[in-house]
């Protein structure tokens, strides 16, 4: 028995990237079975020959049908697709369905019409690395990170248990929320900062364009507010798609601090930049300490 209690028959992960291979070596010892889905062989090959799962398929419906849960580790669009079309179908009456997809409202909709019997909850680990694919798969991705359960029409109170069990195995740290939250909140600390590193990235680039050596002095403070313009741009345009009312708001949101910084350049005045400066240092020094603390 794992420590959260959680244990199943036959697991079945759909999408063995990093997210879901991951998801796979940390379930290894609570699942009898492990079937990971995909559609690219070489990935299938390389989970079943690295114990990552026991079997691999690029067949859905095959894929599914012998699994009492169901985790959907697939881009958003592609999660949405399986939920509206197909997977409802292929499931057997009280199955529990699973997905980590980056945004939620959406997919609680779509869970929401899912066939009754089904046992649905929609979810969203707050983690990852630089490096994505089965290769970057690691059983500890999950420890320690945050955890959100977002409950759906098909969500029954045995359902929500089962899944804060499975979070628990993982030794993640569960929160529970709506879905129209979680998707306010991850547009401010994830697709806004991705958005504003896009920004950034191309306004040196057109400065670049009339005189390159700004590549050459970019060090370390460039390096670290460009990361997130290096994320995959197909996987993030999906994200972006499905969370569009949020994203917009909270952009006319820094464009208001933004314009209040730039009057108070413009004015000359230090002590008014300076003023508005500290608070926004103090709240992140505050939150790296309480991140640092939390990760020892």
């Amino acid at each position: 028995m794992s420590p959260g209690g959680f244990s199943c028959r036959h697991l079945t992960i759909v999408g063995l990237g990093l997210m879901g291979g991951s998801m796979a070596l940390a379930l290894r010892g609570v699942a009898d079975t492990i079937t990971g889905v995909d559609p690219d062989e070489a990935t299938r090959r390389y989970a079943v020959e690295h114990f990552i799962v026991d079997q691999a398929t690029d067949d859905l419906k095959e894929g599914v049908k012998d699994a009492d849960v169901v985790i959907l580790a697939a881009p958003v669009r592609v999660i949405l697709g399986m939920i509206e079309r197909r997977i409802g179908s292929y499931l057997r009456s009280n199955t529990l369905l699973v997905d980590i997809g980056s945004t939620k409202e959406d997919i609680c909709d779509a869970m929401g019409r899912l066939p009754i019997g089904i046992q649905a909850v929609a979810c969203h680990p707050m983690t990852g690395k630089e490096r994505s694919g089965i290769t970057a798969s690691d059983a500890t991705l999950y420890r320690g990170r945050p955890f959100v359960l977002c409950s759906t029409r098909r969500t029954t109170p045995a359902a929500r248990l089962r899944a804060l069990e499975l979070v628990e195995t993982l030794q993640a740290v569960p929160f529970e929320m709506d879905a129209v939250r979680h998707d306010r909140l991850v547009a401010a600390i994830s697709h806004l900062p991705y958005l504003l590193s896009s920004a950034l990235v191309a306004t040196v680039a057109k400065e670049g364009e009339s005189d390159a050596t700004v590549w050459e002095l970019a060090a370390g403070g460039f390096r670290d507010m460009s990361r997130l313009a290096g994320s995959d741009v197909e996987m993030m345009g999906d994200i972006l798609s499905t969370n569009t009312q949020a994203v917009a708001t909270l952009l006319a949101l820094f464009r208001v601090q933004l314009a209040l910084l730039e009057a108070k350049l413009i004015s000359r005045d230090d002590k008014e930049v300076t003023e508005f400066l500290r608070p926004a240092r103090e709240a992140r020094l505050d939150w790296y300490r309480g991140y640092e603390s939390k990760a020892k």
